[in-house]
């Protein structure tokens, strides 16, 4: 049976997605873990006050770091997110299938995006 006639994959080929996802949820939460300390010491870092124009442009530079983390933080949960939810279709039946074409998810896409719901072609055609 080719790809194009099969409409989900074996029990087995979940479990190996099953598998990829919960390495993928480790490493995003060890992440988000090492981006949250990052910013508790940043946060943290009290310096002694001085009226000097080099303070001011640390504690802007401080602050533009500061945001950038939030949003890489931010991101990662993202992730952690959809990696979950990825983790649900899986139990519920639904993992693989485009919710655009109800076509399965090449395998290689679902390597590289395992929480994808899009095929590539459904992915092109929202450009």
């Amino acid at each position: 049976m080719s790809q194009e006639e099969k409409t989900s994959y074996s029990q087995e080929e979940l479990r190996e997605f099953e598998q990829l996802i919960h390495e993928k949820l480790a490493v995003a939460k060890q992440e988000l873990t090492m981006l949250k300390d990052t910013l508790g010491k940043r946060n943290d870092s009290g310096t002694d006050y001085t009226a000097s124009t080099s303070k001011v442009l640390e504690d802007g530079a401080d602050t533009l770091e500061r945001e950038s983390i939030n949003q890489l933080a931010a991101r990662q949960q993202k992730f952690i997110i959809n990696l979950e939810k990825a983790l649900m279709r899986i139990k519920n039946g639904t993992y693989g299938i485009c919710v655009d074409t109800g076509k399965l998810i090449a395998k290689e896409r679902l390597r590289a995006v395992p929480h994808t719901m899009h095929s590539i072609e459904a992915k092109l055609a929202k450009r």
